[in-house]
């Protein structure tokens, strides 16, 4: 009985945000775990520009640090290739913040080159909220308030597109002010479908998403948004969730390490993401926390 009970248990917890009885009664009572929007608009903890300008930093010293497995999409791209190796000159050159294995081209793990770029590390790990599961924490360093701390992964759905069987039993999936969902699920159908996605978009040498957040070895070290628990009465929320649609501009070469990627072939229009900006400054050891539901006025 106690096994049966538990089994009932996980599944009420990975159903009930989709529970509309359920929704409308902790509304009132957990007014911190709401995210409000006036406007969509004003849904920007940071500028456009920031993330911007945050993963691409991040992105770049990701393609370096793994500079000698690019040959073949910088055979494609000769002046690109010229700027990246004039940087990978100033990086060797740069002191490191770690120790990193000089012995081979790709001197840093991904999360090596994340503490060097941006200063901090975040893992996955054991919650600290009970019967919470798998959680994210910093892990090395310090994240200041403004921050994009993570990303997250998954496939993009446009409004009307299926998504029923990949939602059962998945509490994974993120609804945007817009009604585009992100499901950032790494197990089951979800799986499957975002791989079959991205090596649809795949063009030639050039890869349009990355598919190592399905894994346990992530290129980018950002993509575990999707295990940030919500935040409760006795853990108020450190991050939120913001929205970023991807520039038309965003460097080909640079597109290998985003955690997303659109269902549907045919639409024309920008990919959309979703980060977690800090809301204050989180310390070493601390666990992140956003807000599950969107309220929008």
């Amino acid at each position: 009985p106690g096994a049966v009970l538990r089994a009932l248990r996980r599944r009420w917890d990975a159903y009930k945000y989709r529970f509309v009885p359920w929704l409308a009664l902790n509304l009132c009572r957990k007014r911190r775990t709401l995210r409000y929007v006036p406007q969509g608009s004003q849904d920007k903890i940071i500028s456009d520009e920031d993330v911007f300008e945050t993963l691409l930093k991040i992105f770049t010293a990701l393609f370096i640090n793994d500079f000698s497995r690019q040959a073949h999409i910088l055979a494609f791209l000769p002046e690109i290739k010229c700027r990246y190796l004039e940087l990978l000159t100033v990086e060797q050159k740069r002191p490191k913040v770690n120790s990193c294995n000089h012995q081979s081209q790709h001197v840093c793990s991904p999360v090596e080159v994340l503490f060097n770029t941006l200063g901090f590390t975040i893992t996955r790990d054991q919650s600290s909220l009970v019967s919470a599961g798998t959680g994210v924490f910093v892990t090395k360093g310090f994240v200041p308030k403004g921050t994009v701390v993570a990303m997250y992964p998954g496939t993009v759905y446009r409004k009307h597109e299926p998504i029923f069987f990949q939602s059962l039993g998945n509490p994974f999936i993120f609804r945007c002010i817009d009604g585009i969902l992100i499901d950032g699920n790494d197990k089951g159908l979800s799986r499957s479908v975002y791989r079959s996605c991205s090596r649809r978009d795949q063009l030639g040498p050039f890869q349009m998403s990355d598919e190592s957040w399905l894994t346990a070895a992530l290129q980018n070290p950002l993509a575990v948004g999707q295990y940030v628990n919500n935040c409760s009465h006795e853990k108020a929320a450190n991050v939120c969730y913001q929205e970023f649609d991807v520039p038309g501009y965003f460097p080909v070469e640079l597109k290998q390490y985003l955690p997303n990627i659109v269902y549907s072939h045919d639409i024309e229009s920008h990919l959309r993401c979703v980060v977690l900006v800090t809301l204050r400054d989180i310390q070493q050891g601390e666990e992140l926390f956003s807000n599950y539901y969107t309220v929008v006025n």
